[in-house]
């Protein structure tokens, strides 16, 4: 079919967010941000969202609260510490862990894992879209800005590249963080057709593209970004050419959330100049059914845990340069529903996992009593924004949290450790 430039880069979507390929970079897969420097002072930094609500009271739980937790939830409660597989993992005489997440409890001990509860956005918007949209947006209750807080910490970063491959979207969705003009190429059939392995039809399409483009000597900006665009799939070529064997017979999980980290744990030892990585697990979302010890929450912290754990052992000798951060748009309201589950809250919980964690549980904790919930609710007490600032500062050497965070002054807890 005639193509003309113009006409391949609109199809291509070059206003938009990389979007790269299905077999390598399927739906599931991180966006990430290259960048052309040798990174020597600053920390991949990953991000995780748990999209749907988690319930942080179930995943991380003030059992020392006694009555005040465990009448709220007659069913879906966990027991008291007691030694058993099926009761909550003591952290430090207050708070534990759901069993599920036994996988994390090493990592803990080792103060390469802090978590912060009472955690979220200040926003007290319940929908998912909107909390969402102001969580990744990093300005709550703002519709009207159009880039993502991870962009702004882009472009606003002092090593700044020229590689219109710094910013690179995976699959089909694009989380608002990564929105703006840090993200200028898609590359989507032409990876499409390159990681399926059909090499017959690649060649054509590559022929054609050199017709329209001058490759070898780029001149202007669309000859530019093809050019770029060769040279990210070759290096995407060498990447799938050797199956990725993980450190220490680590396995991942065989779900979207564990073959997404495994592959960002595959471009960091790469070496590609890996930036930033944000990898999405839904299914939070537990207004019936959610179970205690078992169920599907209880699954869902299992894929969770032992995702991180694997990404954590398979990393072990990059640990002390990456630092990964999870959150969710909101948590769950603190007395279970008739159905047995959880409906939309407000704080949940983040976790701090790699360089930047300094062990510990951290929480300006207001406790479970009517009088100190937010309408029935686990009140904010911890601008997730802090949290990211101070990760943003000390991990990644980014200080420009004015135009990252426009309009906000965090209030950074000093629970970040400084590179």
């Amino acid at each position: 079919m005639p193509i003309s430039r113009r006409n391949f880069l609109k199809s291509a979507g070059v206003a938009g967010i990389v979007g790269l390929g299905q077999q390598l970079f399927p739906s599931w897969m991180p966006r990430m941000a290259f960048a052309q420097d040798d990174r020597t002072d600053r920390d991949v930094l990953v991000v995780i969202f748990q999209r749907g609500g988690m319930d942080g009271l179930n995943a991380i739980i003030p059992y020392a609260e006694g009555s005040l937790y465990y009448d709220k939830r007659p069913t879906i409660a966990i027991a008291e510490p007691n030694g058993s597989d099926s009761s909550i993992i003591d952290l430090n005489g207050f708070f534990g862990l759901h069993p599920a997440l036994r996988p994390l409890k090493d990592i803990y001990d080792a103060n390469a894992l802090t978590i912060i509860h009472g955690a979220g956005s200040p926003n007290p918007s319940r929908s998912h879209f909107d909390a969402i949209e102001y969580m990744e947006r990093g300005i709550p209750g703002d519709k009207i800005t159009g880039t993502g807080w991870i962009t702004r910490h882009l472009t606003s970063a002092p090593w700044q590249n020229d590689s219109p491959f710094r910013a690179v979207g995976m699959g089909t969705l694009v989380p608002a963080s990564f929105r703006g003009t840090a993200s200028t190429l898609a590359l989507r059939s032409i990876a499409d057709f390159h990681l399926a392995g059909r090499q017959d039809q690649l060649v054509g399409i590559r022929k054609t593209l050199s017709s329209l483009y001058s490759i070898q000597q780029p001149t202007d900006l669309l000859s530019n970004q093809a050019a770029g665009i060769f040279n990210t799939i070759d290096l995407l070529a060498q990447l799938s050419a050797t199956e990725y064997i993980p450190s220490k017979d680590v396995v991942y999980p065989e779900t979207e959330f564990g073959m997404g980290l495994r592959q960002v744990a595959q471009l960091i030892k790469a070496g590609v100049g890996l930036e930033v990585a944000a990898v999405d697990i839904g299914g939070w979302d537990t207004h019936d059914d959610q179970g205690g010890t078992d169920g599907q929450f209880a699954g869902l912290l299992d894929e969770l845990a032992q995702g991180l754990a694997a990404f954590y052992f398979d990393l072990e000798g990059y640990m002390q340069d990456v630092t990964v951060v999870s959150m969710s748009e909101f948590g769950r309201t603190a007395s279970e529903n008739a159905s047995g589950g959880t409906d939309h809250g407000r704080a949940s919980a983040m976790f701090v996992m790699g360089g930047g964690a300094s062990g510990g549980v951290h929480a300006n904790w207001n406790g479970l009593s009517d009088s100190a919930l937010d309408e029935g609710d686990l009140a904010v007490t911890t601008d997730y924004r802090d949290i990211l600032s101070e990760i943003l500062t000390k991990r990644v050497n980014n200080s420009a949290l004015d135009q990252i965070f426009p309009g906000y002054t965090p209030n950074m807890p000093g629970i970040i450790n400084s590179r």
